[in-house]
């Protein structure tokens, strides 16, 4: 397995993003970006056993109100998403990462596709799991249920290991936002009709936020060639539910 570097910050807009490095061959690197409730300790050793497996160095990072970052200035809005993807560009501008390729999960995969749709001279290819491009029932359902969990049994001591103190604001913004009349009507499909790069999306067959409709939406939407799949036996985490078949298609779409 190659090495992961210990954490450090990244200073973007007088805050900071706490991030990892992975070391690997001289190349653009593959930068992780994580769900609505994720961090860098919750992607477990995946960035790294893809890294080897693609012969690629990695970044790893953790959004603001995740993890170690500093706290989300302030409330949520429809638009939060396209703020991330401009997030994303200042991490590459702070660290001179002049090109790289993306992989996003949830959250993160809808981060991907809007930032290579607005940045294509900075993104090279992307591959997204569980991205959403507009808002289903299905994953309304998916985030009330989330509510009821985080509620009644220990969900919230089991994210506060990752995001301590800012566990239930972190909450708070990903259930209330998404769950907000205001969000119901988002959709970044015209937003993709630029979008260049070479896509692999990838959803689990049984995922509890999101129908398949996502990948057929995702490849009708984008301008450039794009690869889906739905993963077999696997739900909202086809990275760690079916790890060693993501590893491999991931490892062939990125190697070099």
């Amino acid at each position: 397995m190659v090495k992961q570097s210990t954490p450090f910050v990244v200073p973007v807009d007088g805050r900071k993003i706490v991030a990892v490095r992975i070391e690997g061959p001289q190349a653009p690197p593959l930068v992780f970006l994580h769900e609505g409730l994720g961090s860098i300790a919750q992607w477990r050793d995946f960035p790294a056993a893809l890294c080897a497996a693609a012969a690629r160095p990695g970044l790893v990072y953790e959004r603001f109100g995740h993890g170690r970052s500093s706290p989300m200035a302030g409330p949520r809005t429809p638009a939060y998403l396209h703020e991330e993807a401009a997030t994303l560009l200042a991490v590459l501008d702070a660290l001179q990462i002049q090109r790289a390729d993306l992989v996003g999960h949830s959250d993160g995969g809808s981060i991907a596709l809007l930032a290579a749709a607005r940045y294509p001279a900075r993104v090279g290819r992307l591959a997204t799991m569980a991205a959403h491009v507009f808002v289903e029932e299905v994953t309304l359902a998916g985030i009330r249920a989330a509510q009821l969990t985080y509620a009644g049994t220990d969900m919230r001591d089991r994210l506060a290991r990752y995001h301590g103190e800012g566990t239930d604001a972190l909450f708070r913004a990903w259930a209330e936002t998404w769950l907000s009349p205001a969000f119901r009507t988002w959709n970044i499909e015209r937003d993709l009709r630029t979008l260049d790069a070479p896509v692999m999306a990838m959803q689990g067959e049984a995922d509890e936020y999101g129908t398949l409709d996502q990948l057929a939406r995702i490849k009708a939407a984008v301008h450039g060639p794009c690869a889906t799949w739905a993963v077999p036996k696997a739900a909202h985490h086809p990275h760690l539910q079916a790890r060693a078949e993501v590893l491999d298609r991931l490892a062939a779409f990125f190697r070099i």
